[in-house]
């Protein structure tokens, strides 16, 4: 879940300046996926890691400005299928174990010891499991719109729970579908994003993002476009994974959050996030003692939103200071 930040308006003045990296990389990791990396701020600054959101939402420039350049090395990728990894839309061997195993080739190959995750929503999944697998690797978790991958949370935006509160989009998204397939959208959806045509990919593409994007922040609105190779990578990539149920057990990041409770955490979770509601974050923060749970008032899910944005910053300059203390 969560569509690529930068297509949503920036939050000006609360960021840092933009920094252009000072390196990119196209690294082969097997199975005929190749994906890209890039590096910004301090080559010699602490290492945090950027996990996009989607899964399918690939890396935007507006992601680097969480970071005081001058402080923070900060590595985004691409993660498979996506954005300018290849091959786009690509659904072969692509599961969350094998983006786990991607973070490892990224982190060996550019000669890190550990790494800070900053996650949100997919991100934020992604960044657990990885965190809950090589734990040794992780220096701390900044986490923003939690998803678990439960299948609870799957209903919710998928069967009807959020739709309560937005009927004319959810009907916008439900109606391309016939009626007699309403039961199991996901399922519906799969059949026509992997059906082998690709104008019928492209054109229930659309409705699919769309759903997710006019939900994503409280001003955001239900656009009527995205740009197709965009549209059919996310909309694929994402069903993919929740047709799988994202490649976890249930409950799995709960039941192995043991592992990970040595670490210091930060959630941003806005209070009316309507694509990952706030329960998630409150279950995996209760009990954790080394987790910050902040909950940020009139904000939504999106990255972008102006007080996430702002505390997002916020925590990172924290850390910052903590660094340099």
């Amino acid at each position: 879940m969560d569509r690529l930040a930068g297509q949503i308006a920036a939050t000006h003045g609360r960021l840092h300046a933009a920094a252009e990296p000072f390196a990119r990389h196209m690294l082969d990791v097997g199975d005929g996926h190749q994906i890209h990396v890039e590096e910004s701020g301090n080559p010699e600054g602490r290492p945090v890691m950027v996990l996009h959101g989607g899964p399918g939402g690939g890396c935007s420039p507006f992601m680097r400005r969480f970071f005081d350049p001058a402080h923070y090395r900060a590595i985004l990728f691409d993660q498979r299928g996506c954005g300018r990894s290849r091959p786009q839309a690509s659904v072969h061997a692509n599961t969350t174990p094998h983006l786990i195993a991607d973070i490892e080739v990224i982190r060996r190959s550019l000669g890190l010891e550990s790494v800070l995750l900053f996650g949100g929503s997919w991100g934020a999944t992604l960044a657990l499991a990885y965190a809950q697998a090589h734990p040794g690797r992780v220096t701390g978790l900044v986490l923003r719109g939690v998803f678990l991958a439960t299948q609870a949370e799957l209903d919710w935006f998928y069967g009807g729970g959020a739709g309560r509160f937005f009927p004319d989009l959810w009907a916008r998204f439900r109606d391309p579908i016939p009626e007699s397939e309403h039961g199991n959208l996901i399922a519906a959806y799969h059949k026509r994003l992997f059906s082998g045509d690709l104008g019928r990919e492209g054109r229930f593409a659309q409705p699919w993002l769309m759903w997710e994007n006019a939900l994503a922040g409280l001003q955001s609105s239900a656009l009527s476009h995205a740009p197709p190779d965009y549209a059919r990578a996310f909309a694929r990539l994402e069903n993919h994974y929740f047709t799988h149920r994202c490649f976890l057990d249930e409950g799995q990041l709960l039941r192995d959050r043991h592992r990970i409770e040595h670490l210091p955490a930060v959630i941003v979770q806005g209070r009316y996030d309507m694509v990952c509601p706030p329960l998630s974050a409150w279950r995996l923060a209760q009990g954790w003692d080394g987790c910050d749970l902040r909950l940020i008032p009139a904000s939504g899910h999106a990255l972008s939103e102006p007080r996430i944005s702002a505390e997002l910053v916020r925590v990172m300059d924290a850390w910052r200071d903590e660094d340099r203390a």
